[in-house]
C-alpha cells in the first residue's frame, strides 16, 4: 500500500500512539482512527493493535482484528496472534493457529517457534512439543539460540530432563537464558545436584550470573541443605548486587530458612528497600515453619496493610493460631478470608475446623464442617479430635456413626477415639472399636494394637489387654511400655515387673517411658531390689540425666523406704524441675521430716524456681507430720499472700490436718466452718479420724453428723463415722450405717499388710487364717504379748469396731494384719535384720504401741508404710513422735 505524504505522516503518528497508549480505553479510539484512515488492512498496525489487546488481557479483540486479516501468508500476523493467545493462557488456542499456519502453507519463522515450543510447555504437551522441535530442524532453525532455550525450558516442564540436557549440550552457541533455562528446569524438578553442578560450569566458564540465576540456585542451595556454597553465592549476589532485586532478595529469605538460620533471614528481610508479596509471604511461612509462631502472627498483621497474602500464608497463619491457642486472631483471619473473596478448598477448611477445635471453640469448628461442600477423611478427623480434645465424648461417638454412613474411618480416626474408652472406661464402645478395627483390616496395625492394650486396661479389663498384648506378632517398645503401664493401672503390679524382666529377656531395650511405668510399680509392691536394679540399668543406658527418670526415682525411693536414696539421687541431679523439689519435700514428709522438708523448699524458692499449688501440699503436709504447726499456718498464709495461689479443697483439708494431728481440734472444727469453700467428706474425715485417735468423742460425734450429712459414695468416710459410734457404743446408729453402706453397695477396703522376704512377697489380711505358717504366727504373737504385758502395754480396745466381748476384742486387735505380717517377718528372716511391712490403711492406735514394743524387745528396726507416712520404730519409738 503506498502513501502519500500526509497519509505518511498519519501512519507514524499512529504507530507511535499505539506503541505509547497505557489504557484499553485510549487504544480503542486508536483503533477508531486506523478505520477512518483505511488503515485497518495494515498488516504491522493490524500486528501492533493485536499485540496492545492482548497486553490489556483482551484476546476476542484481539482474534477479530486478526480474522480480518488472516488470509495473508505473512507470518508475521500469524506469529502476533500467537504470541497474544499464548500472552493470555490460551495455549491450546495458539496451538490451533500453528496447526492452522500449516494447512494454509504459511511457512514458519524464527519468531513463530519461542510462542509455539511456550504453549507446549505450559499444557506439558510432550507428544506436541516433539513434532515442533521436528519442524525446527526440517526448517534449519536448531542452531537458533532463543529457539533452542525455549526448547530446553519445553522439556524440563515436561520433565524431559535429559532431552532437555541433549538440546543444551548441542547448542552451537549459548547465553546465559540458555544456563538459566537448564538450572531452572534442574531446580523445579528437584534435581538439585545436578543444578548446582550447571551453575558451577557456568561460573567457571565466565559467565556473570544475572538474577534470574541466582534465584534458582539459592533455591537449589535450600533444597541440599549445602549452607557453604549458599553462603558463596550469598557473597556473589551482594558483590554484584543483585540483592536489590527483590527476586533474589526473596530466595536469599527462603534458602536461609531452610537452613534454619533465621538471623540471616531477619536482616535481609530489614535490609530489603522493596518487599512484595511473595517476600511477606516467605518469611511469614518461614517463621510459622521454624515454630516462631508470635513472630509470624505479627508479621501478618503487619502485612495485611498494604500486601495481599495467599493462601498458603493464611494457612500458615491459621496454624500458628492453633498453636499458640489464639482465638481471637484465628477469627480474625478467617473473616478476612470471607471477607477478601479467598476460596477455601479442603485443605484450608481443615485447617480452620482444627484451628478452633483446638481454640476450644467446637461450635464454629463444626459450623465451617457443616459448609463444607466435600468432606474428607481430614475433615472428619479434625472434628472429631476437636470433639475429644474438649471433652465432648457422646458427640464424637455421634459423629463417629454419622461419618461410617458416608466414609471409612482411617487408623488415625481410630487411634484418637481410644482416648474415649481410656477417658470414660467404657468397655463396650472398646469392644465396639476393636471389632471395627478387625473388619477394616487394621488388626495388625502396631499403634492400634498399643492403643487396645492400654484401653482395656483403663476399663479395668486386664485379661483382655493381656490378650489382645500376646496375641500381637510384633511387639515394639510402645507395646511393653503399655502393657507395663497397664498393670501399674490395674494394680497388678507384680506382672508389670514380670513383663518388664520378659520385655528385656526378648531383647527389647527400655527407654525412657518404660522406666517411668515401671518405677511406680516397685513403689507399691515395696519392690527395693527391682527399683535398685532398675536403677543401674538406668545408669548404664545413660538415661540419668533425664529430669523426669530422676524424679521417678527420688519417689520409688521414698516409697520404698529408702530416704537415704532418694535425697543421694536429687543432690546428683543436674538439672531440678518444679516436680523434683516437691517429690524431695514430699519424701521428708513422708519421713517425718518437717524441718528439712522446709529448708529444701526455701532452696527450691532460692534456685528460683517458682512454687505451684502442688508443692504448697506437700509443704504443709510435711509439717503436718512433724508437729510443725505454727510453720505449716505460715506457707498456707504465704502461699496466698505471696504467690497469689488460690486455696483448693486439698490445701484447706492439710491445714485441717495439720491442726488435728496436734490435738487442736476445736481450731481445726472453727477452722473449717470459716472456708470459704463448702468443706466435703474429705476435710470432715481428717477431723473425725483424729478425733478418734485423741478419744474426743464430742466433737466426734458432730463431725460424724456432717460426714453423714454430704451422703458421699466413699465408703470410707462411713466406716470413720461408724467406728465413732462403735467407740461410744451406739450399736443401733453403727447397724443402721452398716446397712446404708450395703443398700448403696458400697464395702469398706479391707485392711491388708504385705512384706518382702527373699524375692517373694507375703500378703496378709485381717483375721486372716490361711496363710503360711500360721500356727507358729500365733504362737508367736502370744510369746510377744506376754513379753509386751511385763513391759506395761495393756490393749486399746477402742479400735476394735464391733459389739463383742472384751477378751474377743483383744483377739480381733491380734488379727491385724500388720501384727500377721510382723510376726511372720521376725521368724522369716535372722535376728537383727531390719523389716519394712507395707498396709494400705492407716495403722491403728495399738498396734502403733504394739509395735513400738516388738522394736524393743525384739531389737528389731521396723519400717512401716501405711496409707499416710513411713513409721521407723527402733527400740521402743517411732520416727512419727505419734503425728501420724
Amino acid at each position: 500500500m503506498k502513501l502519500n505524504c500526509r497519509s505518511r505522516d498519519i501512519y507514524t503518528s499512529i504507530s507511535n500512539a499505539l506503541s505509547s497508549t497505557a489504557n484499553k480505553k485510549d487504544l480503542q479510539k486508536l483503533h477508531s482512527l486506523l478505520i477512518t484512515f483505511g488503515l485497518s488492512k495494515s498488516l504491522f498496525l493490524s500486528g501492533k493493535l493485536i499485540s496492545k489487546y492482548s497486553q490489556f488481557k483482551d484476546p476476542n479483540s484481539s482474534l477479530l482484528i486478526f480474522r480480518e486479516n488472516s488470509l495473508t501468508n505473512n507470518a508475521y500476523l500469524w506469529n502476533t496472534i500467537i504470541r497474544a493467545m499464548t500472552h493470555n493462557e490460551l495455549y491450546a488456542k495458539a496451538l490451533e493457529f500453528y496447526a492452522e499456519m500449516g494447512k494454509l502453507q504459511v511457512k514458519p519463522d524464527s519468531y513463530t517457534f519461542p510462542s509455539v515450543i511456550n504453549a507446549c510447555g505450559s499444557l506439558m504437551d510432550l507428544g506436541k512439543g516433539r513434532v515442533v522441535h521436528e519442524h525446527v530442524k526440517e526448517l534449519g532453525f536448531d542452531s537458533d539460540v532463543y529457539i533452542n532455550n525455549t526448547l530446553v525450558d519445553m522439556y524440563s516442564r515436561c520433565s524431559e530432563l535429559g532431552r532437555a540436557r541433549e538440546v543444551f549440550d548441542e547448542m552451537p552457541s549459548r547465553d546465559i537464558v540458555s544456563w538459566n533455562s537448564l538450572i531452572s528446569g534442574y531446580t523445579s524438578n528437584g534435581y538439585f545436584k545436578e543444578a548446582l553442578e550447571v551453575y558451577t560450569q557456568l561460573r567457571i566458564g565466565g559467565l556473570m550470573p544475572d538474577s534470574f540465576s541466582f534465584s534458582s540456585v539459592l533455591l537449589t542451595c535450600g533444597g541440599l541443605g549445602e549452607v557453604e556454597e549458599g553462603q558463596i553465592v550469598h557473597g556473589l549476589v551482594e558483590k554484584v548486587g543483585a540483592y536489590k532485586d527483590v527476586i533474589v532478595s526473596n530466595g536469599l529469605l527462603s534458602m536461609y530458612f531452610k537452613f534454619d538460620m533465621l538471623n540471616n533471614c531477619d536482616r535481609i528481610f530489614n535490609e530489603m528497600v522493596r518487599k512484595d508479596s511473595v517476600t511477606w509471604n516467605t518469611i511469614i511461612c518461614g517463621y510459622c515453619e521454624s515454630g516462631f509462631y508470635e513472630e509470624s502472627i505479627n508479621l501478618f498483621l503487619e502485612m495485611v496493610d498494604s500486601f495481599k497474602p495467599d493462601i498458603l500464608t493464611i494457612t500458615s497463619v491459621l496454624r500458628a493460631c492453633t498453636y499458640v491457642g489464639n482465638l481471637k486472631l484465628g477469627r480474625y483471619v478467617h473473616n478476612y478470608m470471607i471477607s477478601n473473596g479467598y476460596k477455601c478448598d479442603n485443605i484450608a477448611s481443615n485447617i480452620i475446623i482444627n484451628m478452633y477445635a483446638k481454640c476450644g471453640d467446637v461450635l464454629h469448628s463444626r459450623e465451617v464442617f457443616e459448609s463444607m461442600g466435600n468432606h474428607d477423611l481430614v475433615s472428619w478427623n479434625s472434628l472429631l479430635n476437636g470433639y475429644i480434645e474438649n471433652g465432648l465424648y457422646q458427640e464424637a461417638i455421634d459423629l463417629l456413626r454419622r461419618m461410617k454412613k458416608s466414609f471409612q474411618p482411617d487408623f488415625v480416626t481410630y487411634v484418637a477415639l481410644f482416648s474415649i474408652c481410656t477417658e470414660l472406661a467404657n468397655v463396650n464402645f472398646t469392644e465396639e472399636l476393636h471389632c471395627d478395627i478387625i473388619k477394616q483390616g487394621f488388626g495388625s496395625t502396631q499403634i492400634l494394637g498399643n492403643a487396645l492394650v492400654g484401653a482395656y486396661a483403663k476399663c479395668g479389663k486386664m485379661e483382655d489387654s493381656l490378650k489382645q498384648f500376646e496375641t500381637m506378632k510384633v511387639r515394639d517398645t510402645v507395646t511393653w511400655n503399655s502393657i507395663i503401664a497397664s498393670c501399674g493401672n490395674s494394680k497388678t503390679s507384680s506382672l508389670g515387673l514380670t513383663m518388664l524382666s520378659r520385655m528385656r529377656k526378648e531383647g527389647i531395650m527400655p527407654d525412657v517411658p518404660t522406666f517411668l511405668s515401671a518405677l511406680p510399680l516397685c513403689s507399691y509392691l515395696i519392690a527395693k531390689r527391682q527399683g535398685k536394679e532398675m536403677h543401674g540399668c538406668i545408669l548404664r543406658l545413660g538415661f540419668e540425666s533425664n529430669v523426669p527418670i530422676g524424679n521417678a526415682l527420688i519417689e520409688m525411693y521414698s516409697n520404698t523406704g529408702s530416704l537415704k536414696n532418694s535425697i543421694l539421687v536429687f543432690e546428683q541431679m543436674k538439672t531440678r524441675d518444679l516436680v523434683s523439689w516437691t517429690a524431695i519435700i514430699s519424701a521428708y514428709g513422708m519421713f517425718g521430716e518437717g524441718r528439712k522438708a522446709l529448708i529444701a523448699f526455701q532452696n527450691m524458692k532460692a534456685a528460683g524456681i517458682f512454687p505451684d499449688h502442688i508443692v504448697f501440699i506437700a509443704v504443709i503436709y510435711a509439717c503436718s507430720h512433724s508437729g510443725l504447726v505454727q510453720e505449716g499456718k505460715a506457707c498456707f498464709e504465704q502461699m496466698k499472700k505471696d504467690y497469689n495461689i488460690v486455696p483448693r479443697i486439698e490445701h484447706y483439708a492439710c491445714v485441717v490436718d495439720l491442726l488435728s494431728r496436734s490435738g487442736l481440734l476445736t481450731e481445726a472444727e472453727e477452722f473449717i466452718t470459716s472456708m470459704p469453700l463448702k468443706p466435703d467428706a474429705s476435710i470432715w474425715g481428717v477431723l473425725l479420724s483424729a478425733c478418734r485417735a485423741s478419744g474426743d468423742m464430742k466433737i466426734a460425734e458432730r463431725v460424724s453428723e456432717h460426714v453423714l450429712e454430704l451422703d458421699t459414695n466413699d465408703p470410707g468416710y462411713y466406716v470413720l463415722a461408724s467406728n465413732v459410734y462403735a467407740s461410744l457404743g451406739k450399736w443401733d446408729r453403727v447397724r443402721k450405717i452398716r446397712t446404708s453402706l450395703k443398700a448403696k453397695g458400697l464395702k469398706k477396703e479391707p485392711g491388708i499388710s504385705w512384706l518382702e522376704i527373699r524375692n517373694k512377697v507375703y500378703y496378709f489380711g485381717a483375721g486372716d487364717r490361711f496363710f503360711e505358717q500360721r500356727k507358729e504366727v500365733v504362737e508367736l504373737l502370744d510369746d510377744l504379748s506376754g513379753l509386751m504385758a511385763k513391759e506395761g502395754y495393756a490393749a486399746d480396745v477402742r479400735f476394735v469396731l464391733h459389739d463383742v466381748g472384751e477378751d474377743e476384742k483383744v483377739d480381733m486387735l491380734c488379727g491385724h494384719s500388720e501384727r500377721l505380717a510382723i510376726a511372720f517377718g521376725l521368724l522369716n528372716t535372722k535376728p537383727g535384720t531390719p523389716l519394712m511391712v507395707m498396709k494400705n490403711l492407716r495403722v491403728c492406735g495399738d498396734c502403733h504401741t504394739v509395735t513400738k514394743y516388738i522394736s524393743k524387745i525384739m531389737k528389731r528396726e521396723i519400717l512401716v508404710r501405711d496409707s499416710n507416712r513411713f513409721h521407723l520404730f527402733r527400740d521402743g519409738s517411732c520416727s512419727c513422735k505419734d503425728h501420724w
